[in-house]
């Protein structure tokens, strides 16, 4: 068995994961969407949701997941890093996506789906007093992120227009 393997944890669309060294987590398709990395920089223990849509409060039915939403998915993620022994009070945070994917003519607040799903996530961090280190949002490109909770390191890698770490 080798003990220097690499594992990925894929997390798809409105899903979340978490993950400890060796183990990265990696999302795919983010678009209007927000790939959220909470992580603790001295456990090195690390949590990614991948985003779809602001609020909970436009969801229209009951039973509905709570991972595709800024609020429920951050607040989940949050308990599942507790129960890992990282506090919210540690955690710091990385964000990709939230780009403007389809041009509209006119400026109809709801079609601006990747800007406020990025304000949304920006004011809950504020919210629960949780540091932005850095984040890749905006645009009009579709991105790919893998997280390593060893090096704290988030890879983009952006349609078009190459690989960026921060």
């Amino acid at each position: 068995m080798k003990t220097d393997e690499q594992r990925i944890i894929k997390i798809g669309i409105a899903d979340m994961s978490t993950a400890a060294p060796p183990a990265k987590l990696r999302t795919s398709g983010l678009g209007s969407c927000i790939g959220l990395v909470l992580y603790d920089p001295m456990l090195k223990n690390a949590g990614m949701a991948h985003i779809m849509l602001p609020t909970s409060s436009l969801a229209r039915s009951e039973g509905f997941n709570r991972n595709k939403y800024a609020d429920t998915a951050i607040a989940d993620l949050l308990v599942h890093l507790k129960r890992m022994g990282s506090p919210a009070g540690r955690l710091k945070a990385k964000m990709a996506g939230g780009a403007q994917m389809f041009a509209f003519k006119a400026q109809n607040e709801m079609m601006r789906i990747g800007p406020r799903n990025t304000e949304a996530v920006k004011e809950l961090l504020a919210h629960y007093a949780i540091q932005l280190v850095s984040s890749d949002t905006g645009g009009g490109s579709g991105r790919t992120i893998e997280f390593d909770p060893e090096t704290l390191l988030l890879t983009i890698r952006t349609v078009n227009t190459g690989t960026s770490i921060i």
